[in-house]
């Protein structure tokens, strides 16, 4: 009697049962990119190459929509982001070696199988330095808004060039082992890299040029659909191009940073003497 009297002021709760939508979502489009990233393996298999590379094109698309999902549900957690890990190390670093050693490394004598893995292990390392470096408060390219490496999809985006330039000229010296081989490698080493990458929270647009900043993302969104391979070519190109340009822009908020140190300590030096 008591209790139904507690339970009807509201005094008593029932326990809630299984996890709210909003939780659930985000990790549910995480695990949809490994998937998806991973049947781009079974495309190369198949010697579909256009399906192969879409299927690691839309994992990361999918990768860079699950934070935001995240953090517009306010559902963000430590299973979310150790299971975005473990997607980006499958999706991005092992999809990405099976996909080009079937599609050109396997040709190699001896080593072919080897230096196709370094994109595996590059991104595992990536991750992991990531992971190890999550809660720890002293990380200067964090912030300053810059990332510290290339980003796993992006490192995969780009380890394939090779094979969109194949696509787009039809030309075999794209498919080369001696080619393809010494890029993987360096895509890797870029990964795992301290070097000081853009991130978008570095980027920023000028109010004047807004409306002209939109209707270039609208065309470049039409020209993916129309002419993907070109436009990803493109893209990775302009990518690697803007890396010196983020590295000079960290060295210059690094001098800064130093500069107001430096007067701080002299301004407090001068309070003491005083």
């Amino acid at each position: 009697m008591g209790s139904q009297l507690m339970a009807k002021k509201g005094l008593l709760k029932r326990p809630e049962r299984g996890i709210p939508l909003r939780a659930f979502v985000p990790n549910a489009v995480t695990a949809l990119a490994l998937c998806v990233g991973l049947s781009g393996v079974r495309f190369a298999y198949m010697d579909n190459w256009v399906l192969a590379a879409a299927a690691i094109v839309l994992a990361g698309i999918l990768d860079g929509l699950d934070g935001r999902i995240a953090r517009l549900l306010n559902a963000q957690s430590r299973f979310g982001a150790e299971l975005d890990s473990l997607s980006d190390v499958i999706a991005f670093g092992v999809s990405p070696a099976l996909v080009m050693f079937l599609w050109s490394t396997q040709y190699m004598p001896q080593f072919g199988w080897v230096l196709a893995l370094t994109m595996a292990v590059g991104c595992a390392l990536r991750l992991a330095r990531f992971n190890a470096l999550i809660d720890d408060d002293d990380q200067p390219h964090k912030s300053a808004g810059f990332l510290t490496g290339i980003p796993a999809p992006v490192g995969a985006g780009l380890a394939m060039l090779p094979l969109y330039l194949w696509m787009i000229t039809d030309q075999e010296i794209f498919r080369h082992y001696a080619l393809v081989s010494p890029w993987i490698v360096l895509i890797a080493f870029l990964m795992i890299s301290n070097t000081a990458t853009f991130s978008w929270s570095s980027l920023r647009l000028r109010k004047n040029i807004r409306l002209e900043g939109i209707a270039v993302v609208a065309l470049v969104g039409v020209a993916l659909i129309n002419s993907p391979w070109i436009m990803l070519t493109a893209i990775s190109i302009g990518y690697l191009i803007l890396i010196p340009f983020s590295v000079r822009s960290y060295a210059r908020v690094r001098r800064q940073r130093a500069a107001e140190r430096a007067a701080a300590s002299d301004a407090g030096s001068s309070t003491a003497a005083l």
